[in-house]
């Protein structure tokens, strides 16, 4: 009752946070909408344009940690308003790309460096910064859900508008969506005031950037979670890139692929605040192993029978559920292994892992499909591997698992040596 107050001069960052992740996450996962337009008019082929965006995870994957530690230094507001800065600049650039150098830049480099400021990682952190630990991971998940809203606004226009009018249209709609960015940052910033002390687990104090990695690095645990993490990018970019492609190469209507992508969406908003909820009641980590394996599964049930309008819908409904609610459980995670402070900086380490098997996913797909001309190979090597990191995830959690009666905030601080 004590902590009730309290929310609600957070609850304008809150919303900040959500509409910020919903803009910078549903305009990204709508680009696979504009694979065969866009190749087709710049005579690229499917491995050009997904290497685009493999080098968009990429760049997302390597430049999150060093956000993170700009913010942990300097405050999320210049971090958060630069990327948003940088996410309008970057789909302009792609509107007005003739070759695979204004694709590459504007796509990759541009966005993938905005979505380091403004995605996932740093919407969850300003979002734990400001709330009790009690409710932690259920507002994690609401803010994650939330955040998932963006792909049923974003995939339909982009469709629509690029049917009627052509991809440089649809870009040119997604520009405009983007502009929510900016007003969205600003209130997701004044995070910024509050201290990051609000019941968090061992934390990682004042100390240097190389103390702060050495500690993260240093925890088997975290390793195991950031290595399966790996796999997650990998499906779930596989998906977004190429099921567009898939679809039509099946002889789908188009329309379908901008549905799924919708239906993903909506299902993304359930899946995510199941888990954050579930999170504050069973084993963060375990949940996560169960998430990589039941996803593999029903990646396994899709593609092994040529694709219909239904199962394809329910595809995107069951991998919609199991799609974002990894991200409050990785996010309470490395709360309760490190702390608040470095946080940022910590989760982007686990999800540079993340975007290198974003790359792999994205890029390998394309690799394959040129090769072979199917996407059967790329598929079940998806499903092999989200099995694995699933199980391993399990066992890893349940044999690290704290005795009973230990809560996280009493759990014994790592060693961390100050420099």
């Amino acid at each position: 009752m004590t902590d009730r107050p309290s929310l609600r001069p957070v609850l304008p960052i809150l919303l900040g946070a959500a509409v910020m992740l919903t803009v910078s996450m549903g305009i990204r996962q709508s680009f696979g909408l504009f694979m065969q337009p866009l190749t087709g008019d710049l005579a690229l082929t499917v491995s050009d344009f997904t290497l685009a965006l493999a080098i968009q995870n990429l760049t997302w994957g390597l430049l999150q940690p060093v956000a993170g530690a700009l913010a942990a230094r300097h405050g999320f507001r210049p971090i958060l308003l630069s990327g948003a800065a940088l996410y309008m600049a970057g789909l302009a650039v792609l509107a007005a790309a003739h070759g695979m150098p204004g694709v590459v830049l504007g796509a990759g480099l541009m966005i993938g460096t905005s979505l380091a400021c403004t995605a996932s990682a740093m919407a969850l952190a300003v979002s734990a910064r400001v709330v009790p630990a009690g409710i932690r991971s259920i507002v994690l998940g609401l803010i994650t859900g939330a955040g998932s809203l963006g792909a049923l606004a974003s995939a339909p226009l982009a469709q629509a508008v690029t049917a009627g009018f052509g991809w440089r249209w649809g870009v040119g709609a997604l520009l405009l969506l983007a502009l929510g960015l900016v007003p969205s940052a600003w209130l997701a910033s004044r995070s910024d005031r509050f201290p990051a002390s609000r019941g968090a687990g061992p934390e990682i104090g004042d100390v240097t950037v190389t103390a702060a990695l050495r500690t993260a690095l240093g925890r088997g645990s975290f390793l195991i979670m950031a290595a399966a993490y790996f796999v997650c990018g990998m499906q779930l970019l596989f998906i977004t890139t190429h099921l567009p492609s898939y679809l039509a190469i099946c002889g789908m209507d188009p329309m379908l692929s901008a549905e799924a992508l919708g239906v993903i969406g909506t299902f993304n908003v359930f899946g995510s605040v199941f888990f954050g909820w579930a999170g504050g009641h069973w084993p963060k980590r375990v949940l996560l192993g169960m998430i990589y394996v039941m996803r593999s599964l029903v990646l396994a049930w899709y593609f092994l029978a040529p694709p219909t309008s239904t199962s394809t819908l329910v595809f995107a409904a069951a991998m919609g559920f199991l799609w974002l609610g990894v991200g409050p459980l990785i996010a309470g995670s490395v709360v309760e292994m490190f702390g608040l402070r470095w946080q940022a900086m910590v989760q982007g380490l686990a999800f540079m892992s993340h975007q290198f098997g974003s790359f792999v996913g994205a890029y390998g797909g394309g690799l394959l499909f040129d090769a072979l001309g199917s996407y059967d190979l790329a598929w079940r090597l998806g499903v092999g591997l989200g099995l694995t990191a699933g199980a391993v995830q399990i066992v890893a959690a349940l044999l690290t698992s704290r005795p009973a009666g230990t809560s996280p905030e009493t759990e014994p601080a790592p060693s961390i040596g100050a420099r």
